[in-house]
């Protein structure tokens, strides 16, 4: 991640066309966030490459297939996005008759799931050779390292995936039958075996560059676990979400409306700010608000009742947000300090002043767009000027943001984990809050490795926001595990038995039934 994975294969396609040995056109599928900045970059580094943009609306596209199916000889590379590629029948078609020279994957560990329709249209493209871009190759076990193998070599692997899949998912079985003989997962033999099976069947397939090795003069990156008391009426609200879910015998009460992933989505919702959940819009509250949005000619919904039902579904803020949108309800606005009021954002208080004064310039990343929606109001509040990125942010306005942020001298630079956590460089910052952490560990070191990159002079600073005696705690003991398996093995989509024991593990201990590390 940032070691110049880009600049690589543009110097590779370079070398095949200069030197006579493009045997056709050439094929990059990337991020959408990526999208501009592959254009820029190939334009930068190899003008004389011809490079064809596949993007665009759907009548655009169309007159793109037409021009493509009178032959490619005019054009050295086509550049799309991983959507654009599985985006309709025509296209699925189009990429899977046309051949290509190689196929370049950018962002190559979104197809650490064989099981998915995205991996097996992938499969299809018809290509000579293939060559996966990945700096987190491995993310939460070994068979999401297996799929790419499979991927990147299917002949080599035909036939052979369900023997691979039986072989690389007996790791979970064996931890839990060890774990209860009390055996210490490291020195579990079979474990070791499979790691050294990995080793050794990937060695062959993969070129690997470190940091450490390539970018010497890199500065220093420190990471930071930040605890963050939880404000007074946030602790509180907790204690009684908490009291709700557990029933009276000691077990987990779980029904068919409240699942048990719905119900870990609402503590972590309430650790990070209670404004995701409704709590202050009781609902006489809300029955007032729905009675003058049936008479607001600008509302989309004229009957009373079923406006009602509809606002019950929403969070404070998400009410809140209606009542900016529609004066006939404005007198209903949340207050500041209710915006205010969450333990990460005291803690954001003591650190923004701080790093202000000190020239730094901060990313804030977090898995909610309606995180980000209220992170908006806060910074307003507190007068710090921000940018934000989202998965909701049109492709086209996304380079041009980043290189606002990268040029100007805007402070904060609000992005979610997934849409800013890929492929972009933003060097300019030298300072990462991850505001929740991620279940997947990788999703928050891609994040993180947005400004810790190949061009980065000042050291980097990461910051974790953990809500204290919440959930989050467990979260971030679950990915400290799934740390561990990368640094033996490589010298969404989750593998879904071991996913939904974290669940259940997590609620337990996040109910007081047991301990995380259990």
């Amino acid at each position: 991640m940032g070691l110049g994975k880009t600049v690589q294969v543009i110097a590779f396609l370079a070398h095949l066309k200069e030197t006579g040995q493009a045997r056709g056109t050439h094929l990059i599928v990337v991020p959408a966030s990526t999208l501009d900045n592959w254009s820029s970059e190939l334009a930068r580094w190899c003008p004389a490459l011809r490079v064809s943009k596949y993007y665009g609306h759907p009548e655009e596209r169309r007159q793109l297939r037409i021009h493509y199916s009178r032959g490619l000889d005019d054009i050295d590379v086509v550049l799309t996005t991983y959507t654009m590629v599985n985006s309709c029948p025509e296209e699925r078609k189009m990429f899977r008759i046309t051949p290509m020279h190689y196929v370049i994957y950018d962002e190559a560990h979104m197809l650490k799931n064989m099981s998915t329709q995205r991996y097996d249209n992938l499969l299809k493209i018809k290509s000579k050779h293939r060559l996966l871009l990945t700096g987190t190759p491995l993310q939460n076990n070994l068979l999401e390292l297996m799929s790419l193998l499979c991927f990147v070599m299917p002949h080599m692997f035909s036939g052979k995936t369900e023997d691979l899949k039986s072989l690389f998912q007996k790791n979970s079985k064996s931890k839990t039958t060890k774990k209860a003989e009390g055996k210490d997962d490291d020195e579990l033999p079979f474990e070791q075996s499979q790691i050294t099976q990995a080793k050794r069947i990937m060695k062959p397939f993969v070129l690997r560059r470190l940091k450490r090795d390539v970018l010497q003069d890199l500065p220093k990156k420190t990471n930071h676990r930040e605890l963050c008391a939880m404000s007074e009426r946030q602790g509180m609200l907790y204690k009684e979400l908490i009291a709700g879910f557990a029933a009276t015998d000691g077990t987990i009460r779980a029904t068919t409306e409240q699942s048990g992933m719905a119900m870990m989505m609402d503590m972590r919702k309430l650790a990070n700010h209670p404004l995701l959940l409704r709590y202050h819009y009781v609902d006489s509250t809300v029955r007032q608000i729905a009675a003058r949005l049936a008479r607001d000619p600008g509302y989309k919904e004229k009957n009373e009742q079923y406006a009602w039902e509809d606002l019950m579904c929403l969070s404070d803020f998400q009410i809140h947000q209606l009542t900016l949108q529609h004066n006939c309800i404005r007198s209903f606005g949340l207050p500041d300090h209710l915006i205010l009021d969450s333990g990460k954002f005291q803690k954001l208080d003591e650190m923004l002043p701080r790093l202000k004064a000190g020239g730094h310039r901060v990313l804030v990343f977090s898995q909610f767009t309606m995180m980000l929606d209220i992170l908006e109001p806060y910074l307003t509040i507190r007068r710090h000027r921000y940018l934000r990125l989202d998965g909701s942010t049109a492709v086209t306005d996304r380079q041009e943001l980043i290189d606002q942020y990268n040029n100007e001298d805007i402070f904060v630079f609000l992005l979610s984990t997934k849409a800013g956590g890929l492929g972009i460089n933003l060097t300019a910052a030298d300072t990462v809050i991850i505001h929740d952490i991620d279940f997947n560990p990788y999703n928050d070191k891609q994040a993180e490795d947005r400004c810790h990159r190949m061009g980065q002079t000042r050291p980097v600073t990461i910051y974790r926001l953990l809500s204290c005696g919440t959930i989050e705690e467990g979260i971030y003991q679950v990915a400290q595990e799934k740390l561990t398996l990368e640094k033996h093995v490589t010298g969404d989509d989750e593998n879904d038995k071991a996913e939904q024991k974290n669940v259940v593990r997590l609620l337990s201990a996040a109910l007081g039934l047991t301990s995380p590390s259990k």
